[in-house]
């Protein structure tokens, strides 16, 4: 192109002689000719230059959306080069990239073939106000930058016809410190999701669970919405401005092709909640309570291991006492007061502790077992159990009470009576015989059969039975590593495996029972404390709803148990007081 310009200069007539017709017809014609070139020639590199932009071409499908929503960014790359892709990471800046898909196209139009690589983005905006997805490069080309506005949450023009939105609902507007706030999000959509995914919701300042999570349907406006809703209990740890922040969920449109490797027809979107500020007052100071219990309701039960009516002297007894509260979580519930009444030894097992989930949020019980030995015969008095709480429904301090409970405790211990009998009991003395007394020698020969006798009974009888029964183990010492590693198992493992390991336990100490399952051994046995443990045990696996099991109480029964250095069948049963040792 600069070429004839430079011909044109050494071409002047002024510089050269010819024919008079000749320079005429150069005259007209030099000056077209460098017209035309110096007109063309820009517009030929204008024309090279665009078409090497276009090669790399970038646009969306909307400029204006809200911050809950997504749009598409499609760019195209139709240069020489092959290979490669742009850096999509500038577009992590303002934007959250939820999918990308890639194809290579090759198409013929009226005669003219082109192929191109296409790349199709999913994104979400990250803030609102005015944006630009920013230029992108690739081979040395460079796409032009494009303006997005981004506008609050529902407020787009196409809101009422979007096809998925959020709705976050709070079950109040203002609540106390340590109170319970119900959030209920709800995912609405006309269209199938899948692969629906959420963060955790995360409030500084505030312990947080999901305790629900339902799916049903729902009509707006005539039309109908699947609707998934998830409810989470807040509990704020301190007063004043409490700020849930907005969550964002990600889901893909479209039903799933299990014959298509790409699904191009699925695509993800991205769901944004709108923030919301709760306002968390202080204790209020007429709450006049030792434990600041902010619940929607609470209440005290109390149960017995067996009938009231049965106490007596050096029996153990198991009490409980469940204290629920709706609102409220375990953690937040007060220890009950401890018993101190002369006459009573107790043995507190560990508290349980227990949060049931529900729509209604959580409900918190705390579980306290005891186990009470009289030592004495005689009436006692349990003292009241009083809970000060405030009632969230009214918004007034309340109280509730466990009341006293009076049982009379009878007879003795079962060492007093079994020592008490043997010395009311007649003396046998033997009649006198003096005047009939036998001789030397029939008293010789008397000996003689009886031992005959004697010898022949035990080699046909005792030696047979004792090749078919086991001979018993040796008695075993209370404190046997056997009988700790039981002790030490009851106190840490389930109620099933405690089953387990007592019946093993229970066949080293008596083989005759060793076939035996454990309801069976204590009825062969005859053992009040083993019964009284098979039952404990029972009722923790058995019993709807199950009761908790009493640990000390189990280990204070082993222990008696493992006194018996026989059989129960061989040996009176004198065991030592059961409330010798322990703490009130």
């Amino acid at each position: 192109m600069v070429t004839p310009v430079e011909s044109s200069q050494t071409t002047h007539p002024s510089r050269r002689s010819l024919p008079a017709g000749k320079s005429r017809t150069r005259a007209k014609t030099t000056p077209f000719t460098l017209t035309k070139f110096l007109i063309l020639a820009p517009l030929l590199l204008l024309v090279s230059l665009t078409s090497n932009a276009k090669d790399l071409t970038a646009s969306v499908d909307r400029n204006e959306l809200a911050i809950n929503e997504t749009f598409t960014l499609t760019l195209r790359y139709g240069g020489g080069q092959r290979g490669g892709q742009p850096d999509f990471n500038l577009l992590e800046q303002d934007f959250e990239v939820l999918s990308r898909q890639q194809s290579n196209q090759y198409r013929v139009i009226n005669g003219h073939a082109e192929s191109f690589v296409e790349w199709t983005v999913i994104l979400a905006p990250l803030k609102e106000g005015k944006l630009f997805v920013p230029s992108l490069h690739l081979h040395g080309q460079i796409s032009d930058a494009i303006p997005i506005t981004v506008n609050q949450a529902g407020q787009a023009p196409s809101s009422d016809s979007r096809k998925a939105f959020l709705e976050v609902e709070l079950d109040k507007e203002k609540l106390h410190v340590q109170e319970q706030l119900l959030i209920k999000v709800r995912l609405y959509t006309t269209v199938g999701l899948h692969d629906i995914a959420t963060d955790p919701l995360k409030i500084p300042g505030a312990h947080v669970e999901k305790v629900d999570e339902q799916r049903f349907e729902r009509r707006i406006k005539g039309v109908g919405h699947a609707v998934y809703e998830l409810t989470y209990a807040v509990f704020p740890e301190s007063s004043g401005e409490l700020q849930i922040p907005a969550l964002n969920y990600v889901a893909v449109t479209g039903r799933r092709d299990p014959f298509s490797l790409f699904n191009r027809n699925a695509q993800r979107i991205r769901l944004r909640s709108e923030a919301k500020t709760v306002k968390v007052e202080p204790k209020p100071d007429s709450y006049s309570g030792s434990h600041w219990l902010p619940a929607a309701g609470l209440g005290l039960v109390q149960s017995w291991s067996k009938d009231p009516e049965e106490f007596r002297v050096g029996e153990p007894i198991t009490r409980i006492i469940t204290l629920r509260a709706e609102g409220l979580r375990a953690a937040q519930l007060p220890p009950l007061p401890k018993l101190n009444i002369e006459g009573l030894k107790t043995y507190p097992d560990q508290p349980q502790q227990e949060d049931q989930p529900g729509m209604n949020g959580i409900t918190g019980s705390r579980i306290e077992t005891t186990a009470i030995v009289a030592t004495k015969p005689g009436s006692y008095q349990l003292p009241p159990v009083t809970i000060t709480w405030w009632d969230t429904k009214t918004g007034r301090q309340r109280a509730t009470q466990l009341p006293a409970f009076r049982f009379e405790v009878g007879g003795g211990t079962l060492i007093d009576s079994d020592a008490h009998v043997a010395p009311h009991q007649p003396s046998i003395t033997a009649p006198d015989v003096k005047n009939v007394e036998p001789g030397f020698w029939q008293k010789l020969a008397i000996a003689a059969i009886a031992s005959h006798l004697f010898w022949i009974i035990y080699l046909f009888y005792f030696q047979n039975n004792n090749e078919k029964t086991p001979k018993p183990a040796k008695s075993r010492p209370k404190n046997s590593a056997e009988t700790e590693n039981l002790k030490r198992l009851i106190q840490n493992e389930s109620p099933q495996d405690i089953q387990v390991a007592l019946q093993e336990w229970l066949g080293r100490y008596f083989p005759e029972v060793e076939k035996y399952n454990l309801t069976n051994a204590a009825q062969k046995l005859d053992i009040a404390e083993l019964t009284h443990a098979v039952q404990v045990i029972n009722d923790a696996i058995y019993q709807a709803p199950a009761k908790p099991i009493n640990r000390q109480l189990l280990i204070i029964l082993i222990d008696r148990i493992a006194k018996y250095n026989t059989s129960p069948a061989a040996q009176p049963r004198n065991l030592p007081q059961l409330f010798g040792e322990g703490s009130t």
